[in-house]
Formats: structure tokens, C-alpha cells, sequence
């Protein structure tokens, strides 16, 4: 069985080096075109071309993964609260529910690893 410390490292790679790969992905689109996850009416209200924002995106991301694994307790919230964000992004824009849900389901386990990082220093 696994022990609190394995699990809360477990949490800390996933929701620290998962941001950082899809930030970093912004910038080449090997594992999908993240423009596409942008709704189009959403994209016709930004001020640069879609690409751009994503790359935007993507520098948030990188940031917020590494603050995962600097601050884990602010990063996992900064981690949820973005992925929240990009959840009611999809839904209110009417694209990839799918996607929202699993990042809906991923937000709530970045809460979790936020508790359990504040459980682990209570018992330490």
C-alpha cells in the first residue's frame, strides 16, 4: 500500500510536469492543434491571432507547473482554478465536453493533492 509521502509525490510529478508538457506543446502542437480547443467566437473577441494566444496559454501553463513543484500547496490551487477555467471555457463556447469533464475531474484532484500536501505537513 502506498504511503501518504508516495502519494503526494505521485500528485506532485502529475500536476507539475502535465501543465509544463501542454505549455510547452503550445509552441510545436505535436500532441494535438490547440487552436482548436478555442471557441470560435471566443477567438474572434481576442486581440491577437489565436495562435498567439496560445502561446500565451502555454507560458501560463509552464509557470503554473513549475509553481506546482516549487509552492506545491499554490500551484495545485493555481492548477485547479486553470483548469476550471478551461473547463467553463469549452462548455459555455459549446466544444469538447468530453474535455471539459476530464478537466473538470482534473481539477478536483489537483484539490486533492492540495489537501494532502496540508495533511503530510501537519503529521510531519
Amino acid at each position: 500500500m502506498a504511503t501518504l509521502h508516495q502519494l503526494r509525490q505521485m500528485l506532485n510529478v502529475t500536476y507539475g510536469a502535465v501543465p509544463i508538457v501542454a505549455g510547452l506543446d503550445k509552441f510545436t502542437n505535436l500532441l494535438t492543434n490547440w487552436v482548436n480547443y478555442l471557441p470560435p467566437r471566443f477567438a474572434s473577441m481576442l486581440p491577437m491571432a489565436p495562435s498567439s494566444f496560445m502561446k500565451v496559454v502555454g507560458i501560463i501553463e509552464i509557470i503554473a507547473g513549475l509553481l506546482v513543484f516549487i509552492r506545491p500547496v499554490i500551484g495545485g490551487f493555481v492548477v485547479m482554478a486553470w483548469l476550471l477555467a478551461i473547463s467553463l471555457v469549452l462548455i459555455f463556447g459549446g466544444i469538447y465536453f468530453d474535455v471539459a469533464v476530464r478537466d473538470i475531474v482534473m481539477a478536483l484532484g489537483a484539490y486533492t493533492f492540495t489537501q494532502i500536501v496540508l495533511i503530510s505537513k501537519k503529521i510531519a
